[in-house]
């Protein structure tokens, strides 16, 4: 819910004529910490079934592809790190829910109110409370993940986040799901990746308003918090930061490095070449060529299964792990040194975000880099990513997100975001970091918008 000061200020702005980028507050669900064996392979079947390694459980149903001004969103941080979600509106007069903000899907959905097997805490959208709904049609679209699905009807609405809005978004509202794909405040996911891998066929939400020239900058950024390690979290913490169209300065230091996206033929993913992962100090032989989607929308690291054997090859008793497909376990009281470049900087990974926590034996931990391809060949050529690099990376940096050109960037975060001050130090922000840094970015920003909260995915 937003806060009733920073209501007031979002009624006092006229939409579509803010100069400077908005930064608003996110926030994260945290519930139970995400640690059995189901969770995580869970986690790692979501991934395998986007990137086409998994094997949908229904063979019809569709696989999920995932200048006026510019606004920091906020967003929550939800279940200990395992998603991400911000506040949309849909309708006339408008209807607010949470919605995992995924760069790694296209698509928007959001649970109707004729969901059948929804649970009952799940905010659903009631289109007969609508004036501006209409349904494109009556056969039912699919979308399948590795851990289940979604299916619902087309239609077009009204859909705002802060001051920013698309009188005639395409989006899917779904009436039946599978059990456990949701939980919580959550609905459904916003898709932040391009148009050519949405089911619906519809237009991103960003790229509408790409097109209607709304953003300053055709740039989407995120600041995502950590808390990971902590021993006591609420349910829903600060999730860090969400702008669209354009960076919020304070919360990195440096410059920012972009690099050219991969596209073998039109874009798709965020995608980037993985050039280099060290390992204790250590370079470790990685496929030549291989990509890397970039997605906030999934928690952990997957890689091909070579390169994810060599690294943890590297680490004194680290064993595939005996209950969990995919994963491997590693001595608890060793503090593994991650870090990932895709060409330029070499960026490391907080020891926090790489220990998942006791595995088949109480002095054993599960690693946050896991096996994506399961030893299905790779071709780096095909355009097809072999990494998928979630939270568990992107918590570490501050990264941007823009087209014309189309690049990804990366920044140190600053002493306010919670920086390790070095990029070979892997200290993250704590509880009590994440909350000040949040608080601290509301006291000296315009304060609009929508909340991010943090799902397994």
């Amino acid at each position: 819910m937003i806060p009733l000061s920073i209501a007031a200020i979002l009624l006092s702005l006229p939409a579509f004529v803010v100069s400077e980028p908005i930064h608003i507050e996110i926030s994260r669900r945290a519930g139970r910490w995400p640690s059995s064996p189901s969770d995580f392979q869970a986690a790692a079947d979501f991934a395998r079934s986007r990137y086409g390694y998994g094997k949908p459980s229904n063979s019809t149903t569709k696989r999920m592809q995932r200048r006026a001004s510019s606004q920091s969103l906020p967003f929550v941080n939800q279940q200990g790190d395992s998603s991400y979600f911000g506040t949309v509106s849909i309708g006339t007069p408008p209807q607010s829910f949470n919605v995992i903000l995924d760069t790694g899907s296209s698509d928007l959905w959001v649970a109707d109110s004729s969901c059948r097997n929804c649970i009952r805490e799940t905010p659903v959208f009631n289109s007969g409370q609508s004036s501006t709904f209409q349904q494109q049609s009556a056969q039912p679209v699919g979308i399948s993940y590795g851990s289940g699905q979604v299916q619902g009807l087309l239609g077009v609405e009204s859909v705002s986040m802060g001051t920013f809005s698309v009188a005639k978004q395409g989006f899917l509202k779904v009436t039946a799901i599978s059990n456990g794909l949701l939980s919580g405040s959550v609905s459904g996911i916003m898709g932040l990746a391009f148009g050519a891998i949405a089911s619906t066929q519809a237009v991103p939400f960003w790229q509408a308003l790409v097109s209607s020239n709304q953003l300053a900058t055709p740039e989407m950024a995120f600041w995502l918090t950590r808390f990971r390690g902590s021993r006591r979290f609420a349910e829903e913490e600060p999730g860090g930061s969400f702008t669209l169209g354009g960076t919020n300065s304070s919360l990195f230091q440096g410059e920012i490095e972009f690099l050219n996206l991969i596209t073998p033929g039109q874009p798709t993913f965020w995608l980037l070449g993985v050039s280099q992962v060290t390992v204790q100090n250590t370079s470790v032989p990685i496929t030549k060529g291989a990509l890397a989607a970039i997605d906030t929308g999934t928690t952990l690291i997957g890689g091909p299964s070579a390169d994810v054997a060599a690294i943890y090859s590297t680490i004194p008793g680290a064993i595939r792990s005996p209950t969990m497909e995919g994963y491997f376990e590693f001595p608890c009281s060793t503090v593994i040194q991650v870090s990932m470049s895709f060409g330029g900087k070499v960026w490391p990974i907080n020891p926090a975000d790489m220990n998942l926590g006791s595995g088949s034996s109480s002095n054993m931990c599960i690693g946050g880099i896991f096996d994506l391809t399961l030893g299905s060949a790779i071709t780096p050529s095909s355009g097809n990513p072999s990494w998928v690099v979630g939270d568990t990376f992107l918590k570490n940096v501050y990264s941007v997100y823009r087209v014309n050109p189309n690049q990804i960037g990366f920044a140190q975060l600053s002493d306010l975001a919670g920086s390790s001050g070095s990029p070979q130090a892997g200290s993250g922000a704590s509880r009590n970091d994440a909350r000040h840094a949040t608080q601290s970015m509301l006291a000296i920003s315009f304060a609009a918008g929508v909340a991010i909260t943090s799902y397994l995915l």
